[in-house]
């Protein structure tokens, strides 16, 4: 048994079922809570078996060098994915269907909450599991009510790496459309880097001025990335 210690943790090269239990992923999780697991370990839980001589937790940190994170699953094709020994379209197929429900459950947590601006993390992480992921940008609105609680949402354009085309009349056709009386608008920068630019601040200045027209108030506009989130309200950015 060939071991070192990597981030406080034991690595072993045989089989995860040969490994101590007080050491094994699935126990670790079940005992300490899914927190306490490294993303390798995370996933090699998803992967449940390795390949002889290289146990699931071996190959989870294979994949996450590919990759370049846990964060970038979310944007690996079916062609990329195969590329690793081991790894099939079932393996994917399981991928996506994890992926998606994960944001099923913050969507349906999300039109739960009667108060949106209460829970500014959660409508974050909400926005980033829908288009935070993105290699293209892409413009997300999303309809309230007059207690903030989420109608709807839908992303109402796609664009390329820099840029997407937004027209304050699909906005206001979707708030209408919703009977909505507040919305929330949010956006991806695939850059990595959340600062709105000169054309988000104009962008968002039109849509307010357009929203206010027909009694309809624009209630934030959220900026995000793989990994960052930038609030328009809360960093008092005008027109807020």
């Amino acid at each position: 048994m060939a071991r070192k210690p990597l981030s406080g943790f034991q690595v072993y090269s045989m089989s995860i079922q040969s490994w101590p239990k007080h050491d094994r992923p699935r126990e670790r999780l079940i005992k300490q809570g899914a927190q306490a697991l490294s993303d390798a370990e995370l996933l090699a839980i998803f992967l449940r078996t390795g390949l002889p001589g290289k146990s699931a937790v071996d190959l989870a940190r294979e994949m996450i060098n590919q990759f370049g994170g846990l964060q970038n699953l979310n944007r690996v094709s079916l062609a990329e994915w195969v590329q690793i020994r081991g790894l099939g379209e079932a393996k994917y197929a399981q991928l996506r269907a994890c992926l998606e429900m994960a944001k099923r459950c913050l969507s349906h947590e999300l039109q739960e909450k009667p108060n949106l601006l209460g829970n500014p993390d959660l409508f974050e992480q909400f926005v980033r599991a829908q288009i935070g992921l993105s290699d293209v940008e892409n413009f997300l609105a999303i309809a309230l009510d007059s207690q903030l609680k989420v109608l709807d949402h839908k992303v109402l354009s796609s664009g390329t790496v820099n840029k997407t085309a937004v027209f304050p009349r699909e906005v206001l056709k979707f708030a209408i459309h919703n009977n909505a009386p507040r919305i929330m608008v949010a956006h991806n920068h695939p850059s990595g880097c959340c600062t709105p630019s000169s054309a988000d601040d104009r962008l968002t200045r039109e849509l307010c001025s357009a929203l206010a027209l027909v009694d309809i108030e624009l209630v934030d506009h959220l900026v995000v990335g793989p990994s960052c989130g930038y609030s328009y309200r809360l960093n008092n950015r005008p027109p807020f």
